[in-house]
């Protein structure tokens, strides 16, 4: 038997483009240094996607090294991390993990913030916000021996991103121990059971997770940019009944996304206290029977 929780932990988890960053991370520099714009880089990326009938993610990943090596850029983990340090991201994201945590503490919980991202683990890695997260699941590069980009090392669609809960959930961090996610362990054991959870996304791929999650009793914000048309997508999600809610991506204190996740976190706080003396209950009545 695990050690009994004396407060619970709430994962924060977060897709990162579109979700904490208006467009995709390889919009900000890398494409303009590649000498192409946006539209044709993901233009490009489709088609070869479509004439392979392969994996749009691991089509993106490789049309960045064959586009690296024609501009002779040399993809370092470095390099992908300065590309990193230029991702804009919505308002208030960078001050919302110690808004978050803060007042997490002050009501006696404890918040811990992930990334579950189609993105570039390396690029994230160079983004201010890296230091607040516990852990990036997200694609990855392998790298040969003068320290440059060759391969995809894990490729993230939202099939890998449903697997990522799953660690989440009981505690795994290290991705190549995707054996463990399959071991069975007792729910009350897990460190992070999915009413625990808030998950924020925007696209296709993170409705299997928003979905998952909900229907796991915690809670998803499908979140759209500022005065975007996108809005009704969302919204969409929402009579659907695959997200809990629909919020504007600013992070800022006292708007939508404050208030939504702050009201969460008082619930589940509140559920933990009915838990705890549920369980207390419980345990007198087992000790009563055991001595009959």
């Amino acid at each position: 038997m695990g050690k009994k929780r004396t407060k619970p932990t709430i994962a924060l988890i977060y897709d990162f483009d579109g979700t904490l960053s208006p467009s995709n991370m390889q919009e900000y520099e890398f494409i303009q240094m590649a000498g192409m714009k946006p539209k044709d880089f993901w233009k490009k990326s489709k088609e070869l996607s479509d004439t392979q009938d392969a994996s749009e993610i691991l089509c993106y990943m490789k049309l960045m090294l064959d586009e690296a090596k024609h501009s002779d850029m040399k993809l370092t983990k470095q390099a992908f991390q300065e590309h990193g340090a230029k991702v804009e991201l919505y308002k208030g994201v960078l001050e919302w993990f110690d808004l978050i945590n803060d007042y997490g503490k002050g009501k006696g919980v404890k918040v811990e913030h992930y990334i579950n991202s189609s993105g570039l683990t390396e690029m994230i890695e160079g983004n201010p916000i890296a230091k607040k997260i516990k852990k990036i699941y997200a694609c990855s590069f392998l790298y040969d021996t003068h320290g440059v980009a060759e391969w995809p090392a894990v490729a993230v669609d939202f099939t890998a991103k449903t697997q990522f809960l799953f660690m989440i959930n009981k505690g795994i961090e290290n991705i190549k121990d995707n054996k463990k996610v399959n071991n069975y362990m007792l729910e009350e054991e897990r460190p992070i059971p999915f009413r625990n959870m808030i998950y924020f996304g925007d696209g296709a791929t993170d409705i299997p997770c928003m979905k998952l999650i909900k229907e796991q009793g915690g809670h998803s914000i499908a979140v759209y940019k500022p005065n975007s048309p996108k809005k009704s997508a969302a919204e969409k999600l929402i009579t659907e009944e695959r997200v809990n809610f629909v919020c504007s991506a600013d992070y800022s204190k006292n708007n939508d996304i404050y208030n939504v996740v702050t009201k969460i976190i008082d619930k589940i706080k509140s559920d933990f206290e009915v838990y705890k003396l549920q369980s207390s209950y419980k345990e007198k009545a087992n000790k009563k029977c055991k001595t009959k």
